[in-house]
């Protein structure tokens, strides 16, 4: 029992092989934490289709994505009305056909899909008509333009056994990792109420994280609580970490010891 700190001691009264092994591992520790964040980033970046991590690649990560393009919504609408039914179909089929890019202005085609968008969509849909009127419409001047509401997206979520293997190694290791930092959190010399708040915020960060892994599958809404608690979970712990750093090294009788 000697071995343990004294009561109002903290971490500081240990010897000093044992005080830079923990503050070594906790440096590894928030190495590990930088890396996990870079990680989900490479890991989930583009997944949505789109360049740039964003929310959509995490929801199609856990819940999918099935997001129609949206010049092709406007032509089932309707839109144009003016729009010959012949010309309609013609453009329907170019944007389900999986050759956007490649019959675009393509002279094979009956009537090119550039030549009934020039003809019939461009007077209005211009960079000027959207300044003039002060309304977002999609200028459609440029191919890249176009490109931009042509393209439909469906990405299907993560597979359930990929899913499962994932949750057995996160839930087991991140869990026994909160523990070990909660341990250590507890043998401070800090006051209880601040350390009780971060202990709560990251274990229920955890629970809220990876659940939300699998409560995404049913709605897309449980993506705001993954990363909440994802970012929950990670903060609280570099912070509990931070404290436990400041009591191994901080001369005693600097601080005010707990109550």
């Amino acid at each position: 029992m000697g071995s343990l700190p004294v009561a109002g001691a903290g971490l500081r009264s240990q010897p000093m092989g044992i005080r830079i092994g923990v503050s070594a591992l906790i440096v590894v520790l928030y190495i590990g934490l930088l890396a996990s964040v870079t990680h989900m980033v490479s890991h989930f970046e583009n997944r949505d289709e789109l360049p740039g991590f964003t929310f959509d690649d995490v929801t199609s990560a856990y819940h999918g994505i099935d997001s129609p393009g949206l010049l092709g919504t406007a032509l089932e609408r309707g839109h144009p009305e003016t729009l010959p039914s012949a010309e309609k179909e013609l453009l329907l089929q170019w944007l389900t056909s999986g050759r956007i890019v490649e019959d675009y202005d393509s002279l094979d085609l009956e009537i090119p899909p550039a030549e009934i968008i020039d003809q019939s969509c461009i007077e209005c849909h211009t960079r000027a008509a959207g300044a003039e009127t002060g309304s977002a419409i999609p200028p459609l001047e440029y191919f890249d333009d176009i490109k931009e509401i042509a393209f439909s997206r469906k990405v299907l979520p993560t597979p359930v056994a990929v899913l499962a293997a994932s949750t057995h190694a996160h839930a087991l290791a991140l869990s026994i990792q909160g523990l070990v930092v909660i341990a250590l959190a507890s043998m401070t010399r800090w006051r209880r109420r601040p350390i009780s708040l971060l202990i709560a915020i990251m274990g229920l960060g955890l629970v809220g994280d990876v659940g939300g892994w699998w409560l995404a599958r049913f709605s897309p809404s449980w993506t705001v609580c993954i990363m909440v608690s994802g970012a929950g979970y990670s903060l609280a712990q570099g912070i509990l970490l931070a404290s436990v750093l400041a009591d191994l090294w901080w001369p005693r009788a600097s601080i005010r010891d707990s109550q």
